[in-house]
Formats: structure tokens, sequence, C-alpha cells
């Protein structure tokens, strides 16, 4: 444990430094400003509930272009720098490193949820909606980022440069939410979400839910199932790449 923390630490250490994670974070809540104002909030008289479902439904694609956005920083970028090499001959296990740098990118992506959680507070200069609900979506962004960065770290663990960690993730986490339509094209009298197919995705499926303040075990358990295969995957792929 005392490794995953040295390694978290001077990961997050390394984002608090460096301008791109400012960078992706800075983008990220200038977009939600935008949305908050033009889309959620806009020129109509709106019911305070649907400002923040609006908020939430752009909020969690965000987070999701936020999370694949960050798998650079992640395993392949100290493939391509070669700093990987250091890790490999040192005394640190594979699950170290991969628990280490996939916790330091949820701290970031963590601050930079929350950075915006005075837009949904100003609901209540004009409005009321219920804390419960809010304290909810913003649950269902966190798990969102999380499982993204997970399967993120997953990607980075296969390739050597940090882009083609970034287009493999993307391509993954569109393969799990494409599954959703497939469900509803496949059988449009049955809802995609409460078919076998339609659970994978965890956009149109499980982060709906949290989005109507609804929080579910069996959601909180998809997504703690998607973040623990992709993270014993990315080990894996490690251990078989540390004896090449």
């Amino acid at each position: 444990m005392k490794n995953v923390v040295l390694i978290a630490g001077r990961e997050l250490s390394s984002y608090l430094k460096t301008p791109s994670g400012y960078v992706i974070a800075g983008v990220m809540l200038f977009f939600q400003g935008l949305v908050f104002n033009g889309y959620a909030v806009g020129d109509q008289p709106t019911l305070s509930t649907e400002v923040l479902l609006r908020f939430l439904e752009v909020s969690g694609g965000l987070t999701i272009v936020t999370g694949v956005l960050f798998s650079m920083r992640l395993l392949a970028e100290e493939k391509a720098s070669g700093t990987m090499t250091l890790l490999f001959t040192s005394p640190v296990h594979e699950g170290e490193i991969v628990l280490g740098k996939y916790l330091a990118s949820l701290a970031f992506i963590a601050l930079v949820v929350l950075a915006s959680l005075y837009l949904p507070a100003l609901i209540f200069v004009n409005g009321k909606v219920s804390y419960g609900h809010i304290a909810s979506g913003y649950l269902g962004l966190f798990l969102l980022g999380a499982s993204t960065l997970a399967v993120g770290t997953f990607a980075s663990s296969l390739v050597k440069h940090p882009f083609l960690a970034v287009l493999l993730t993307g391509g993954f986490v569109a393969i799990l939410e494409a599954t959703f339509w497939v469900a509803r094209i496949s059988d449009p009298s049955t809802p995609a979400s409460s078919t076998i197919l339609g659970t994978f995705a965890p956009y149109y499926t499980h982060f709906r839910n949290f989005r109507n303040g609804i929080v579910q075990l069996s959601d909180l358990a998809f997504f703690a199932g998607i973040i623990y295969v992709s993270l014993l995957a990315s080990t894996r792929v490690l251990k078989s790449q540390r004896w090449r």
C-alpha cells in the first residue's frame, strides 16, 4: 500500500505542476458554464428540476470526454517517456503501479467535477431543487469519470503512445454506449435499459438514474464491476509486458 501512495502522490504532483491537466479541466469547466447558461437555463422560464436535469445530462458527456483525455496521462505516457522501464526494474508490483496511477487521475478528475458544483448551486438564486438530487447527480458524474478512467487505464496499458491511448479509450467507451442503441433498435418495444445488452451502457443506462435523483445498488455494482475488471485487466497486461 505504501508503494501505491508513493506512486499516486508522485503522479498527482505531476498533474498539479504541468499545464495539461489544468487545460483539460479549464476547457471542461468553460463548456459546463456555457451549457448551464445557454442550454440548462436558456432564455425561457424553466422549472428548477429541469434546469438541473439538463445540466447533468451534458455534464455527464463532458465528464466522459475529460476521462478519455486523461487516459493519455496514464500508462502510455510512462512508456513513451521511458520511465516505465524504471518502474518495472523497481520492487513495485504491477497492481501497485496501476492502482497508484489510477488513484492519482481519479483524485484530479474528482476535483474537476467538484469545481463545477457552483453551477447547480446558482439554481437556488431563483428556484429550489433537492440537495439529494444534486448529490445523486454528482455521484453519477464521479462514477462516470471513475469508470472512464479505469477503461482508459486498460487502453493505455495496451499501447505505447498517449494519443493512441486516447483513441483506444474513446473507442472502448463508444462501444459500451453503442450497446444501448443496438438494444433499442433490435427490440423497440422493450426499454433498452431493461435488456441484457443495454445494461452495458454506462451513460445511457446507469447514469440516467443518478441524473434523475435515483441511486440504485445495481448501478453502483455496475460501475464497480467496470472499474475492477478494467484495472485487473491492466495489471495482467503490465505483468505480461514486464517479462518480455
